[in-house]
């Protein structure tokens, strides 16, 4: 009994992906010219719908300082190249549905401070789930599990979502990533049940 309990175990475990691994059929996501997002690039997340006229993209929050270093999509402004880090390093390209970290390509602004996205702590006097930075690279595991973010394919263009697997059989938040905007209309990255349609250019 033992042993024919061992040997399911045993080909359960064989039968399970890679942790944070992307089938080898999902799709390239690819940038506004068609050409497609590779890790050793750097590109602009830009929205697909602006929210003001003029133009927008991702960057950082310029408001207060309690929240200096927030994610958020500014105006009139080109925004902050990224860098997009598929959780298997070696892979070139990056696709949908797969676990990657997301980090801007610029100095940090403050010393010390990395410039990897991560989910905070949850934010109890807005309710909300804000992205922000700080972030780390790469080890994949509970530790890392807030950096961890996906590329889906939305509406004729693209949604980022929060919905890690780095880690198997863990319970977590799996939620697109929209705007809220706050008291000082910083229109900040959060968790959303309205995605924020996006489309990727080459910095």
């Amino acid at each position: 009994m033992k042993i024919a309990l061992l040997a399911f175990l045993l080909f359960a475990l064989s039968t399970q992906p890679l942790l944070g691994a992307a089938d080898a059929s999902n799709e390239q996501v690819v940038d506004t010219l068609g050409k497609k997002l590779r890790a050793d690039a750097n590109y602009y997340i830009i929205p697909v719908i602006p929210i003001y006229r003029g133009g927008a993209s991702v960057g950082l929050t310029n408001g207060g300082q309690s929240f200096p270093l927030d994610v958020a999509v500014v105006n009139r402004y080109q925004g902050l190249p990224l860098t997009f880090t598929p959780v298997n390093p070696k892979k070139g390209v990056i696709r949908v549905s797969t676990d990657l970290n997301i980090q801007f390509s610029s100095r940090p602004i403050i010393p010390d401070r990395s410039m990897v996205w991560k989910l905070d702590r949850f934010d109890f006097s807005k309710r909300q789930w804000f992205v922000t930075t700080g972030g780390v690279v790469g080890n994949p595991g509970w530790e890392t599990i807030n950096n961890w973010f996906k590329i889906e394919k939305y509406g004729g263009a693209y949604k980022l979502v929060y919905c890690p697997s780095v880690v198997q059989s863990f319970k977590h938040l799996c939620k697109d990533i929209g705007v809220f905007v706050d008291e000082k209309g910083n229109k900040r990255l959060a968790l959303s049940d309205i995605p924020l349609k996006v489309k990727f250019q080459q910095a």
